[in-house]
């Protein structure tokens, strides 16, 4: 008889089983999960701590009918196992391949798209309301994490769907496990965990346990009752509660004799609903259990070991930062770091271990992240905010009214800059440029190499402006190391001079164009390579040297061309008439869709910004 796993093509299959067998395939799905993982690479605790959770929801709802929206979507690989594509998880990821995250275009089972944090109550509470408004029996249910729970989008959320009638079939559940990424912060995650384990409780519980037994059954009734009412004012209960939910649990979420009953009780009732459950990160494999930071989001790794590769000699842009931060901090107390739950992601936890007391992580809560630095930066700090380039966007509110209008220090580090491979479209951080480029007085920069990173970081804290400074994910040249030295505010430099076409870029395409112009030069064909540096302000003199050096220019950026750089170059050479002496310019950089997941050279392979691809644009601007 095949295993019980090989027998599920869909829920359907699943919700033929009986309940005595769930047991055996989450196990067997909790292996297939690490195998495939440990094959592909890619999000490994998260989905571990959620398998016998994502076995029950499907076995009790009648899913896809039944809307089920995982929040973040790190966790989804379970999900997607169960749901048709377990044949298919060789290729998550991988170009072509299934998404890390729900995708709607994927699966009729991916209710809603994810990719970013806290937006799943949200898009429940919508599909509630429509189901409820077209008269479908059908519950929206939505899975979302205690660290995603810490932002403010998810609040918002339970305050305005706390606010509608108690018919509305809208389930939440709050998967605690005490991580999301990094290990969580905050008052909301110490409550939890200070609850959930506190010496008053567990006594509570333990001694009713003990005294229940010898009593009768209309005391151990009231024993019971007694035991809710104290409970509810211990756990968070009585919080949701009062946010206009029903709230139920906490309930082990690894333990079937608690998930199922609970589950289907909840079936018959009407929202809307919150379900505690607490789960372990990393569950079933001990590695990632007793590392859940460092197997979040893994490359491929040895099955039987669990040792996962290490990375080349070169460094990643995200060390160069973190070290460049470090030594500058030393010279100025001044200087403060901040991050939105990232400190390994952006490098930061490094800068925390040397100055505990100038780091702040601020939690799932980019918006407050820059409103916060802010009112560093009026009392006279210099505060530095390291945010992925594609969170950045939850802020850009904060950025241009909070920051930029008040023309404060604020230095945005922004990792993952440009195309970051197999997290795909949901994590490019391709739209930055376009719009912070909008911001009067905000300085823009993009290094071309790490030593250039150094350079500017070392400018934007000296500054006294709101700087932006865009890198990308991925290891650098691997220069020699230079110490960090302010370059002068709005000046760019001369790589290469050529004769035939300019080329004019801003961060990793300019060593690309190099390394194209050295190979267009033995086919006869000069090229200059020009580094602007700067997106904003522009060196507009340099601009000339390159307009006036060959009757051709191509701009390059990894960044979208609507509004990027390369539309900066464009509207200047209109502004100074240089276009109008016959100048022919071609802008090349991110085309106006979404670049699908795939390997970061593939990526960029498709899209003409690595050298060959460069060689390519330039033949075709010189027919």
């Amino acid at each position: 008889m095949k295993p019980l796993l090989e027998q599920i093509e869909s829920p359907i299959d699943l919700r033929k089983l009986k309940e005595s067998d769930l047991e055996s395939l989450s196990n067997q799905v909790r292996e297939f999960t690490i195998d495939s993982v440990a094959r592909t690479g890619g999000h490994l605790g998260a989905s571990l701590g959620v398998v016998e959770l994502t076995v029950a929801l499907h076995y009790v709802f009648e899913t896809p009918e039944d809307a089920l929206i995982w929040d973040v979507g790190h966790q989804s690989y379970p999900h997607k196992i169960l749901t048709g594509r377990r044949d298919q998880m060789h290729t998550i990821r991988q170009e072509n391949g299934l998404s890390g995250f729900t995708k709607r275009s994927e699966s009729s089972y991916d209710p809603f798209g994810t990719g970013h944090s806290s937006t799943s109550i949200s898009a429940a509470l919508g599909y509630a309301i429509a189901n409820r408004n077209l008269k479908e029996d059908r519950w929206a249910i939505a899975v979302i994490g205690d660290g995603a729970m810490s932002a403010g989008m998810a609040f918002e959320a339970l305050n305005n769907a706390g606010s509608f009638d108690s018919d509305l079939k809208l389930l939440v559940i709050l998967n605690d496990n005490e991580m999301s990424i990094s290990p969580n912060v905050g008052a909301l995650s110490a409550y939890l965990s200070r609850m959930l384990s506190g010496q008053v409780y567990t006594r509570l519980k333990d001694g009713t346990g003990r005294v229940l037994g010898k009593i009768s059954m209309p005391l151990l009734d009231a024993a019971r009752k007694a035991e809710e009412h104290v409970k509810g004012m211990l756990i968070p209960g009585t919080f949701f509660e009062e946010l206009g939910f029903e709230y139920f649990g906490p309930v082990d979420g690894h333990d079937f004799n608690q998930l199922l009953p609970t589950l289907n009780n909840i079936k018959h009732l009407d929202g809307p609903i919150l379900l505690h459950v607490v789960t372990k990160k990393g569950k079933g494999f001990l590695p990632a259990e007793a590392n859940p930071c460092t197997y979040h989001g893994v490359s491929p790794f040895n099955r039987n070991t669990g040792i996962l590769p290490t990375n080349g000699k070169k460094p990643s842009y995200t060390n160069v930062f973190s070290d460049t931060l470090i030594e500058l901090a030393q010279n100025n107390n001044k200087i403060m770091a901040i991050t939105a739950a990232m400190p390994e992601g952006t490098g930061l936890n490094a800068f925390q271990k040397r100055f505990p007391d100038r780091f702040f992580d601020v939690g799932i809560a980019e918006q407050h992240a820059v409103t916060f630095a802010a009112g560093l930066a009026c009392n006279g700090h210099i505060p530095v905010v390291a945010i992925y380039s594609t969170f950045l966007q939850r802020a850009f509110d904060q950025v241009a009214h909070d920051v930029v209008l008040q023309k404060l220090p604020v230095v945005f580090a922004l990792d993952r800059a440009g195309l970051v491979g197999a997290d795909g479209a949901t994590h490019a951080g391709v739209f930055d440029l376009t719009f912070l480029r909008s911001l009067p007085g905000l300085v823009i920069m993009a290094p071309a190499d790490e030593n250039e990173l150094r350079h500017m970081l070392a400018t934007a804290v000296e500054l006294g402006k709101p700087v932006a400074i865009r890198y990308p994910r991925g290891s650098t040249l691997g220069l020699p190391p230079a110490s960090p030295a302010p370059v002068p505010l709005g000046q760019g430099r001369t790589l290469k001079s050529g004769t035939h076409i300019s080329l004019v870029g801003v961060g990793y395409p300019v060593h690309q164009a190099l390394q194209a112009a050295e190979i267009l030069e033995k086919e006869g064909i000069s090229a200059g390579v020009y580094d602007m540096r700067y997106i904003k302000p522009l060196d507009e003199q340099l601009l000339r040297v390159a307009a006036k050096a060959a009757p051709s220019v191509l701009t390059l950026e990894e960044s979208t061309i609507c509004g990027g750089f390369g539309a900066a170059v464009l509207e200047f050479y209109a502004r100074d008439g240089v276009i109008d002496s016959g100048l022919k310019i071609r802008i090349a950089g991110i085309p106006d869709r979404n670049i699908p997941h795939a390997d970061q050279s593939s990526q960029r392979a498709k899209i003409g910004m690595d050298s060959a691809g460069i060689i390519d644009m330039v033949k075709e601007l010189l027919k």
